[in-house]
């Protein structure tokens, strides 16, 4: 009930007039509100397409290269909340818009666009997870497919590749478990020891997990109190890499603490854009400047595994260059097959290659070649040279590296190679003295001989199941000192700074890196005493190694190089070698300069022609 304001009557509620005096009682209008409801909807849609913006970004980009729990977890809750935001944003919408309608409230195009984004988001949502599940399905399948594949094979021969401009040279990388088709295999997992405290090493090859076994063995104790998890990433273009640099920008339970990197990314890690994770081997506790004057460790291997002046990375190899020379050609040209000898004849240790061309003026004489191809000598005269490719942001031509233009024209015109490409099998041809012309000299370090020459010289007899002097050139190669200094490969060791077990990894980097003992690594590696295999009777490869001091104890002959003592040649190649000019983007404007070196050999451009199609092609590209 009401009553009338000018008699005060009391009335109906719905009265619009007083039944007493007539007087009308006043309307009073209300504005519709804004329909929450709608807002709400609309509200929550919106909240869905960023958690589907999160699943966009994980499976496009990150999910090939993540190993993360945290990200994998975050992109399950953001499956979860566009599900259910997509149904409740729905379900608000619709709600809204009929009670806007019935109350005439505001807000209904919120309503609108809720139930649009949401019908978008279901779409979307959909799309996302069939596609999870879809990759989920080829990795299983994969993972599946090579689930046999022996731990430690490796190919008799590496597969040829098609001729082409030299920029098709690799490193000892090649030797891995890839097809030539870029297909690559899971990762593997090895653990050894069984303490609770847990070491965890990455590396791209399974060197490293013998390396952890052989040191186990030796330290039992070491075993009861760390368990050492190996996760081998044996994945081509450049996978390891990219779950490396993700575990150490996103640390997580599985990060590693030991990481191992080859030459060719190194610099990367050691004073580039990822160097920030190292430690320095000083802050694991090592007295490094000591222990790398006794091991007496190579220059351009401290150089590259520096930064600002501290050692954060060094090797166990040594990758120092040598020529490796075939005696039966130098005794009919030269009167002499003696290493001493060969290194005056063609100016060992002098930093130019004028000697050499003298005496690949000779060699051409008699009807053989000096060097199987330009790429021969590419390696020498790329890091033999004093200046690096950029300065100051500006690129910058070494005179060394200049030279290589000239190298190769000359090697082409006059006839001093067989012009074949490394890693074909022209290449390999020549290592078995069935090329063209027979080859004088191939340049490089210790792993050419022992994975790449002994299987292409065409001494192997499968029917004797041994190699045998005298079948191709089997027994014809020795070494000596090159005349430019150079390193070809090499892989450096590093310990991630937020470990926990400083300790432990500093107590395996040493062992690895720097301990010159008769139980190092180092002299077992030089000594051919790592128990690879676990059978004591299976005799491994001598191998040279960082320290100079473990070699100048050791000796290393093969019946390869007619069982002369190699360690002292690798000795000198390793201190020739050196790692001023290298620099973290090297290999891309190496292989541009290799095809314009190429390009005017050939005699498709000249020389100023090539030069600066080379600039043109950097400063476009990078």
């Amino acid at each position: 009930m009401k009553k009338c304001p000018h008699c005060g009557v009391s009335q109906q509620d719905d009265a619009l007039f007083c039944d007493a005096c007539g007087h009308p009682f006043p309307v009073h209008k209300s504005k519709p509100g804004l329909s929450r409801l709608c807002l709400a909807g609309f509200i929550s849609s919106t909240v869905v397409m960023l958690a589907i913006l999160y699943m966009a970004i994980y499976l496009f980009i990150i999910f090939s290269d993540s190993e993360s729990a945290v990200l994998f977890s975050l992109f399950i809750v953001s499956f979860v909340v566009s599900l259910s935001g997509s149904i409740a944003g729905f379900i608000l919408s619709i709600a809204g818009m009929v009670k806007a309608g019935n109350k005439k409230q505001k807000g209904a195009g919120f309503g609108i666009a809720g139930v649009a984004e949401s019908a978008i988001n279901t779409i979307a949502t959909s799309i996302l997870m069939v596609y999870f599940f879809a990759v989920l399905a080829f990795v299983s399948v994969l993972a599946k497919g090579y689930s046999d594949k022996p731990l430690f094979s490796a190919p008799d021969r590496p597969a040829y590749e098609t001729e082409s401009p030299w920029n098709t040279e690799t490193s000892e990388d090649t030797f891995n478990d890839d097809d030539d088709t870029g297909t690559t295999f899971a990762p593997t997992t090895m653990e050894f020891g069984s303490g609770p405290e847990m070491i965890r090493f990455w590396s791209e090859n399974y060197n490293v997990p013998q390396m952890v076994s052989q040191y186990i063995k030796q330290n039992p104790e070491f075993g009861e109190r760390y368990t050492v998890e190996c996760l081998i990433i044996e994945e081509g273009a450049g996978s390891y890499e990219k779950r490396l640099d993700n575990s150490l920008d996103f640390p997580n339970d599985s990060s590693p603490d030991i990481y191992v990197v080859e030459q060719s990314s190194a610099l990367k890690y050691t004073q580039g854009d990822m160097s920030m994770y190292a430690a320095t081997y000083k802050e694991l506790g090592i007295d490094v400047d000591a222990k790398i004057k006794e091991a007496d460790i190579a220059q351009y291997t401290i150089d590259i595994g520096s930064r600002n002046g501290e050692v954060v990375a060094l090797g166990y190899e040594g990758t120092g260059g040598v020529m490796i020379y075939n005696a039966e050609i130098a005794k009919e040209v030269f009167g002499s097959d003696d290493p001493s000898e060969i290194e005056k004849i063609t100016g060992a240790g002098t930093g130019n290659w004028d000697k050499f061309f003298e005496a690949a003026a000779k060699l051409k004489e008699k009807g053989y070649a000096a060097v199987s191809g330009p790429n021969d000598i590419w390696n020498a005269c790329e890091k033999s040279a004093d200046t690096a490719w950029i300065i100051d942001d500006q690129l910058n031509i070494d005179p060394k590296r200049e030279q290589f233009l000239d190298i190769a024209k000359q090697l082409k015109d006059n006839g001093w190679s067989n012009n074949t490409v490394n890693w074909s099998e022209g290449w390999f041809d020549d290592m078995m003295g069935k090329g063209e012309q027979k080859v004088f000299a191939f340049f490089g370090p210790a792993w050419l001989i022992n994975y790449v020459m002994i299987g292409n010289s065409g001494g192997y007899q499968p029917d004797q199941r041994r190699y045998q002097v005298g079948q191709g050139t089997y027994g014809q190669w020795r070494v000596c000192a090159p005349p430019v200094g150079f390193f070809w490969g090499g892989t450096w060791f590093l310990a991630n700074k937020n470990t926990k077990q400083q300790e432990g990894v500093a107590e395996l980097i040493e062992w690895i890196t720097l301990d010159t003992s008769e139980t190092g690594l180092q002299y077992l590696w030089a000594n051919g005493l790592v128990d690879w295999d676990n059978d004591p009777d299976t005799v491994t490869d001598k191998d040279t190694v960082a320290s100079a001091a473990v070699m100048a104890k050791s000796e290393w002959t093969l019946e390869f190089c007619g069982n002369q003592d190699l360690f002292p040649a690798f000795i000198t190649g390793n201190k020739y070698a050196s790692a001023k000019c290298v620099q973290e983007y090297d290999k891309i404007i190496n292989d541009y300069f290799k095809d314009a070196a190429y390009r005017y050999a050939e005699g498709e451009e000249d020389r100023d022609e090539a030069i600066e199609n080379f600039k043109t092609s950097v400063y476009d590209n990078l």
